[in-house]
Formats: C-alpha cells, sequence, structure tokens
C-alpha cells in the first residue's frame, strides 16, 4: 500500500534516511524540516501519515502534534514522534501531545517500513 507520508526532521540526515528508505517502498514523500515548513505542507496537502521530530527549533514536534489535534482539518492525521528521547515518560508525553505511535532513533531501517504499515493499517481501521 502506498502513502503519503510527511517526514519532519531538522537533521538532514535522519531526513534522508527515513525519506529514502520509505520512498523505496513506493509512498509518496513530503520534507519538512521544521514545524513552521511543516504547516505550509500541511496548507496544501493533508497526508495519511506524518512522522515527526520531537526536538524541532522553534516550534517542538510535540506543540505542533497539539494543534494539529485541535485543527478539524487535521485532527484525524496519524502522527508518530520520531525521537531521539527514550527515558520512561518520553513515550506518555508523545501520546499526551497527541501522537498516535513514537519510534525511538536512531531509525532501525530494517523495521520501519513494517512499522509505518502498521500506523497506516491502523489509520484505515479508524475511518
Amino acid at each position: 500500500m502506498s502513502a503519503k507520508i510527511l517526514v519532519v526532521d531538522d537533521n538532514p540526515t535522519n531526513l534522508k534516511l527515513v525519506s529514502d528508505v520509505l520512498a523505496f517502498e513506493g509512498h509518496e514523500i513530503l520534507k519538512a524540516v521544521d514545524a513552521e515548513e511543516a504547516q505550509i505542507v500541511l496548507a496544501d496537502t493533508l497526508p495519511d501519515l506524518i512522522l515527526m521530530d520531537i526536538a524541532l527549533p522553534g516550534m517542538d514536534g510535540l506543540t505542533l502534534a497539539r494543534k494539529l489535534r485541535a485543527d478539524g482539518r487535521t485532527n484525524q492525521i496519524r502522527i508518530v514522534a520520531l525521537t531521539a528521547f527514550a527515558m520512561k515518560g518520553d513515550d506518555q508525553k508523545a501520546f499526551d501531545a497527541g501522537c498516535d505511535g513514537y519510534i525511538t532513533k536512531p531509525i532501525d531501517t530494517r523495521k520501519l517500513p513494517e512499522q509505518v504499515a502498521g500506523f497506516l493499517a491502523m489509520e484505515r481501521s479508524k475511518r
């Protein structure tokens, strides 16, 4: 199943890695380097899934997740936090902000396609 996925990460290496792995799987990839750019992308198109770094410059990923959940136009998009924060309770902060999932960095490129497929399948059944 091909999906439209927005990847938001301020680290160019992480952005390219995640984008390349998912593009190889046949997904259409949209990219943003911060929350502000992500909002510009979202003004034009609604992806099936957002993979978003939590530690972004300016507005952080959790703040953007809360904004997207409060907006009727974007509140049904699946949001998955991508983060190097792997301390106890960090996943709960992401869920509390409205994220549907949580993937820790460094990204395991062998597992990522399967993880994304799982989140996309959850989205289909939710609608």
